[in-house]
């Protein structure tokens, strides 16, 4: 199987690649995460306008891309710029409103307009059939009470796609403006600069065409939200790695640089089998997402998905904290990019299921087997 970026495919990674290098600094994210809506529009509509939002989605709904292993590009060359846009949540909406709403995507590939899925609520942990929000059938339409919790970049969102269960039982995603009567979003920054919001819904009014379907549409969105954030924390593994490398190259004591230490090599060597160990999960997942071209069978898609998520969480944390052990006491310190990166790579662990539950995924779809 060849793994070889098409020409298309790289020069797209190597016009965003040049546009973060040039364009996209630490300070600018770090200006733009303090308060609403966490991002830079200026930035945004850049993105949309070198194709990175339309890589997201296949030809047919107005993209040119869409495959898995186009996202892995996007994805990686991201982390390596620690860019804070609403990429992923973006993409797992408009994956979403691919089989429901296709119409609603050209205004989001030209960067008109940021739709976010609003799908976990406090105390479901990671499961998004874990559903307290109500739908009522008004006859005329719906209106929705409940909340959602830890919702990515809501803030900056014109509309929101929130799970909801209706009288029978029966649960569905629903296209809520955030400008709505009754939405109320109370946003914070993360951990690690970027931002996310509570949100409460309290008698929402929603029109007939709201509903956009079942809940089962989220899966495949869940998917690849989750195998893009596994080549982000690749894309920030490599930076780490580069970053550490050139510290030991530079850093002298005792006359001589530190990288001359055999113990040190050998915790960098660690470091490549760690992230080619990453890369490896992350390609094999694509593979899997790839291979189910679409189909109903979707168990060595999301037993693929779970392994890469558990191996990035795992390595991604370990090459955060082996970058900061190798960096001395100046890795500890918020001045130093390196930290942002390291906070970054802890807090991808933590979203849409951490290193535990999707080793306890895979246990059990395995088991199945």
């Amino acid at each position: 199987m060849d793994f070889t970026l098409s020409d298309d495919r790289q020069a797209l990674v190597d016009v965003l690649g040049r546009f973060i290098r040039e364009r996209y600094t630490l300070a600018l994210r770090h200006k733009a995460s303090q308060d609403a809506p966490g991002h830079d529009q200026a930035t945004w509509q850049q993105l949309a306008e070198i194709g990175v939002i339309g890589a997201l989605f296949d030809e047919e709904f107005g993209g040119f891309a869409g495959s898995p292993y186009d996202l892995i590009a996007i994805f990686e060359t991201l982390g390596h710029g620690l860019v804070s846009e609403p990429v992923m949540p973006v993409l797992m909406a408009g994956t979403i409103l691919e089989q429901a709403r296709p119409d609603l995507l050209e205004d989001i590939i030209a960067g008109q307009s940021i739709v976010v899925p609003a799908l976990f609520e406090a105390g479901g942990r990671y499961d998004h059939t874990i559903i307290q929000t109500r739908a009522v059938n008004t006859g005329s339409g719906f209106t929705l009470d409940g909340s959602k919790a830890v919702v990515a970049h809501a803030e900056a969102a014109n509309a929101l796609i929130v799970s909801a269960t209706d009288e029978s039982g029966s649960a569905g995603l629903y296209l809520v403006p955030t400008d709505a009567e009754g939405v109320f979003i109370r946003g914070y920054p993360g951990n690690d600069g970027s931002r996310a919001a509570e949100i409460s819904l309290t008698n929402v009014a929603l029109d007939e065409g709201a509903r956009l379907g079942d809940i089962a549409l989220a899966d495949a969105a869940i998917a690849k939200g989750r195998l893009a954030l596994c080549a982000e924390a690749l894309g920030i593994a490599e930076w780490l790695k580069t970053a550490t490398l050139d510290y030991l190259k530079t850093r002298v004591q005792f006359g001589k640089p530190i990288g001359s230490n055999q113990a040190l090599q050998h915790r960098m060597v660690e470091m490549v089998v760690r992230i080619e160990q990453m890369r490896s999960a992350v390609i094999n997942a694509a593979a899997a997402m790839d291979g189910n071209g679409g189909g109903t069978d979707t168990t060595a898609r999301d037993r693929a998905i779970s392994a890469a998520k558990y191996t990035v969480g795992n390595n991604g944390i370990e090459v955060a904290e082996e970058s900061i052990q190798m960096h001395g006491g100046i890795g500890m310190t918020m001045e130093l990019d390196m930290t942002h990166f390291a906070r970054r790579a802890v807090l991808i662990d933590h979203q849409l299921g951490d290193a535990d539950h999707h080793l306890a995924s895979y246990i059990a779809s395995a088991a199945a087997a």
